[in-house]
C-alpha cells in the first residue's frame, strides 16, 4: 500500500494513519524515514527553508509517531532514522538538518520512557548512504568524504534496512531509547 503525504502537515499525517487503520487494522512498526536538507550557507537560508527542514525531520516524527500510536501493538516498535549530524556538525552548510536530526535523537531517548513499556523505540543514526538525497553532490567532495570513512566508501540503503528489521524483531526487545550509529567508521570512530 502506498500513500502520499506531507509529513511536514499533521492532517496529512492523521490521514495517512487513518488510511493504514482502515485497511490493516493495527501496527507492528513505525519507521520515521523522511528528510530533507538545504545545503546553502546560514546567512543564505531563508526562514522557509529552515521551517522546511524542521517540519519534515522533526516535526513529521511527532506527527508521526503521535498519531500511529495509539494504533500500535504491544511489543511493536518505531524506528526514528536520525543522522550522524545529529551527534555531531560536520558541515555548517546543514545547520537546519543537523539541529533536526539532534531533535530527533533527543525525542527518541525521551519518548523511550513515555512508550516503555508496551512499545519500543529506536534510532538509526546513519552517515554517508547512496541515496537520492547525495546523488548530486560533487564528485571531489564524496571522493573526499570516502577517505574519511574507515569502510572506503558511502553504505547501501541494505545495509540500513538490515539494522531496522533487527530493531523490529525481537531479538530487539530489550533496547529502547537506543541510537545505533551506521556510519562505517567515519572520522575513524568505529
Amino acid at each position: 500500500m502506498v500513500i502520499q503525504a506531507d509529513l511536514g502537515d499533521e492532517s496529512s499525517v492523521k490521514a495517512m494513519v487513518d488510511q493504514v487503520v482502515k485497511k490493516y487494522g493495527s501496527i507492528d512498526v513505525l519507521i520515521n524515514n523522511a528528510g530533507t536538507v538545504f545545503d546553502i550557507p546560514f546567512r543564505e537560508k531563508t526562514s522557509e527553508q529552515w521551517q522546511r527542514t524542521l517540519d519534515v525531520n522533526l516535526n513529521g516524527v511527532y506527527y508521526c509517531t503521535k498519531r500511529a500510536m495509539p494504533y500500535i501493538n504491544d511489543g511493536g516498535s518505531i524506528i526514528n532514522i536520525s543522522s550522524t549530524n545529529g551527534i555531531d556538525t560536520y558541515n555548517p552548510n546543514s545547520i537546519d538538518y543537523d539541529v533536526s536530526k539532534a531533535g530527533v535523537i533527543m525525542f527518541t531517548k525521551a519518548m523511550a520512557r513515555v512508550l516503555a513499556p508496551k512499545i519500543r523505540i529506536n534510532s538509526i543514526a546513519p552517515g554517508w548512504f547512496d541515496t537520492d538525497m547525495n546523488k548530486d553532490l560533487p564528485k571531489s567532495y564524496i571522493e573526499s568524504e570516502k577517505s574519511k570513512i574507515a569502510m572506503g566508501r558511502f553504505g547501501k540503503p541494505k545495509e540500513i534496512a538490515g539494522v531496522a528489521a533487527f530493531l523490529a524483531s525481537d531479538d530487539a526487545q530489550f533496547m529502547t531509547g537506543s541510537i545505533v550509529v551506521v556510519n562505517g567508521g567515519y572520522g575513524g570512530a568505529v
